[in-house]
C-alpha cells in the first residue's frame, strides 16, 4: 500500500482525500514510478472541479519525477533504476508511487534534480510548444504574455529573453511585476492599475502585437484580441478565470483577419518523437542556465488541499511542488 490523493466527487479543495492505495505491478506498456516530487498546475484544479471530466474515483496531478521501480512487457526505453520525469495524462501524480503508461516517461538528465524535474515538465514543455511550434518566435518580436509571474510565465519570460524577444507581461501586483522583470520581461502591466489594451498600444506605437499568449480566459479574451495587429494570432491555452464564452467569428474579421487557436500540450506531445524532441529542447535551455526553474512553494503531499487554496487564491509565484 502507498499514499495518494484521491477525489470521490468533484468540488472545492476539500474533496481531496489522502488515502492508502494499492499500486500493483505494471502491465504491458506500463511502468511503476516511485515519485521524489510531484508538480502542481492549474489543470489539476480543472480536473478537481469537474471542468475537465474524468471517471470517479480518480487521482489528480499531471506531472512528476522519480525512479522507475519496474516495467511491464514491451517497455524498452526505460528500465528499473532510471531517473525519469513526465507531464501527461491520465491524472494521478499526487501519489508516493504509481503505475502509468511508460510511453510518456522521459529520462531526466543527471544535471537536473528531481524537484526541478517535477516543477518544470508541464510548464516548461508548454512554453516550448507555444514559442517553438504554435507561433514560432524567431527573435525581435514584441509579444503579450498574460500571467507573467506564474509558473509558465516566469519560464516564458526567461525563454523570451534567451530568444531575443520583447515580452510584455501582465501581472496582478507590483511585486509580481518586479518578479517578471527580473526574469526577463521587457515591460510589465499591472492589470489592477492599468488598462492592458491601452498600455500595449502605447508600448507598440499603436501597432499591437503579432501574438498574444493567454491562459487567463474569460476575463482577458476580448482585450487580448484588441491587442493584436492585423493577421495576428490569439493563442488561448488556459482559462484560469473561467472558460471563454461563445463569440462570433466576425470578431476576428473586424479586428483584421485574426487567427485563433486553442492548443493543449498533450496534442503537441502525443507522438513519442515529438515528446523526446520537446523534452531535449527544454532540458537544454534549463541545463544551460538560460532558464532557471523557480520553485517558490513546497508542500507535503498530504497538504495538497492547501496548495490548491493558495494556487486559486493567486498567492503562488513560479513553480510549486508536492513532496511525498
Amino acid at each position: 500500500m502507498t499514499k495518494a490523493i484521491r477525489i470521490f466527487k468533484t468540488g472545492g479543495p476539500e474533496v481531496m482525500e489522502y488515502v492508502d492505495v494499492e499500486v500493483g505491478e505494471p502491465g504491458p506498456g506500463e511502468a511503476r514510478v516511485r515519485h521524489h516530487a510531484c508538480g502542481l498546475n492549474y489543470i489539476d484544479v480543472y480536473f478537481r472541479t469537474g471542468l475537465y471530466p474524468q471517471q470517479l474515483p480518480a487521482g489528480l496531478g499531471m506531472e512528476g519525477a522519480g525512479v522507475v521501480e519496474a516495467v511491464g512487457e514491451g517497455v524498452t526505453h526505460v528500465k528499473p533504476g532510471d531517473r525519469v520525469a513526465y507531464a501527461a495524462r491520465p491524472p494521478g501524480a499526487y501519489a508516493e508511487a504509481r503505475v502509468m503508461p511508460a510511453a510518456v516517461l522521459v529520462k531526466l538528465p543527471d544535471n537536473i534534480d528531481f524537484e526541478t524535474g517535477a516543477a518544470m515538465m508541464l510548464q516548461g514543455l508548454t512554453v516550448q510548444y507555444l514559442f517553438r511550434r504554435t507561433f514560432p518566435l524567431k527573435g525581435g518580436e514584441t509579444i503579450l504574455f498574460h500571467a507573467a509571474a506564474g509558473g509558465v510565465g516566469l519560464i516564458a519570460c526567461q525563454w523570451a529573453r534567451a530568444l531575443g524577444v520583447n515580452l510584455i507581461g501582465t501581472v496582478g501586483s507590483d511585486q509580481k511585476g518586479e518578479l517578471a522583470k527580473q526574469h526577463g520581461a521587457t515591460h510589465v502591466i499591472n492589470y489592477n492599475k492599468e488598462n492592458f489594451v491601452e498600455r500595449v498600444k502605447e508600448i507598440t506605437g499603436g501597432r499591437g502585437v503579432p501574438v498574444v499568449y493567454d491562459s487567463i480566459g474569460a476575463d482577458t479574451f476580448t482585450g487580448s484580441l484588441d491587442c493584436l495587429s492585423p493577421l495576428g494570432t490569439m493563442v488561448s491555452f488556459g482559462s484560469a478565470s473561467g472558460p471563454v464564452p461563445p463569440f462570433s467569428l466576425n470578431e476576428l474579421a473586424s479586428r483584421g483577419s485574426l487567427f485563433i487557436t486553442r492548443p493543449t500540450l498533450f496534442t503537441y506531445s502525443a507522438k513519442r518523437e515529438d515528446l523526446e524532441a520537446m523534452a531535449a529542447d527544454l532540458f537544454d535551455v534549463v541545463g544551460s542556465g538560460k532558464v532557471k526553474i523557480e520553485i517558490n512553494q513546497r508542500y507535503a503531499l498530504k497538504d495538497a488541499a492547501q496548495a490548491h487554496i493558495d494556487l486559486e487564491g493567486r498567492k503562488t509565484t513560479g513553480s510549486t511542488i508536492l513532496l511525498p
